[in-house]
């Protein structure tokens, strides 16, 4: 299988269809589509705050103290790999060098996890708290511009970078410790809100015909802080755990496009 693919990517490398890339003057435009794996970059901080009286949250727990016991939590596991897709229009400057802008959307389903730990001191026990959090969905708007290596009429390398902004949907968080029969349902965790976004882009363009190609892509993506809410989580203790949200993903990007 492996020999299969490797060498279907040999013939699709060494397939001269009579351009590939980018001409001086010309738009081209591009679909794409594919995962976005998070490397770095933490959902939630990690916390550490005494309780004096569990009343508020559970009123057969009054007068009962607590100390929460909040660890951070990466985007790799609350979230896991994300699906984006997305529209790209370019303008050729040379056989070798284009600028482009890009619209993309990126969606992560909601996600579970265990947050920390509740320590009661009255029972000497830790009891887990549990977190549930809304899906990730954000729409990035870019600028960047890509080189393009070897000579046109084969498959091409190319290398791009980018810059533009994020817009992060605004997420909330069910937080549960089931032994105390505690429930915080539906808090709002971070809101709606713009951040600055970058990448750097390595792929293969590969030509399918005189104007259509092939193109595959990776590289590595940021998206800067989202803005916590503090409205629920702050009588707790615990506002400064949202104070994050910056996420370092590696994309794995099929596109076609089309050269006008």
């Amino acid at each position: 299988m492996k020999a299969m693919v490797f060498a279907a990517f040999s013939f699709l490398a060494c397939t001269s269809a009579h351009a590939a890339g980018p001409e001086a003057g010309r738009w081209s435009l591009t679909l794409l589509g594919g995962g976005d794996v998070p490397i770095s970059g933490d959902v939630h901080d990690g916390a550490t705050v005494d309780v004096p009286d569990l009343v508020p949250l559970n009123p057969a727990l009054s007068g009962v103290d607590a100390q929460l016991r909040i660890g951070s939590r990466t985007h790799e596991r609350i979230y896991d790999m994300a699906t984006t897709y997305g529209l790209r229009m370019a303008w050729g400057m040379s056989d070798r060098m284009e600028v482009f802008g890009e619209l993309r959307e990126t969606h992560a389903s909601a996600g579970s996890v265990q947050v920390g730990e509740a320590y009661v001191p009255a029972l000497d026990v830790a009891l887990p708290v549990y977190g549930r959090f809304s899906s990730y969905q954000a729409w990035s708007a870019e600028v960047g511009v890509r080189w393009f290596f070897m000579d046109p009429g084969f498959a091409r390398p190319y290398v791009a970078a980018r810059l533009g902004g994020t817009e992060t949907d605004d997420i909330d968080a069910t937080f549960e410790i089931p032994a105390a029969n505690i429930l915080i349902p539906d808090a709002p965790f971070y809101e709606k809100k713009w951040a600055v976004s970058a990448g750097l882009d390595v792929g293969l363009n590969v030509p399918l015909s005189e104007r259509a190609s092939f193109i595959a892509e990776t590289g590595v993506r940021y998206v800067d802080d989202l803005e916590g809410d503090d409205s629920a989580i702050g009588p707790l203790g615990l506002s400064r755990i949202n104070d994050t949200g910056r996420r370092i993903s590696v994309p794995v990007t099929l596109a076609l496009r089309w050269d006008f």
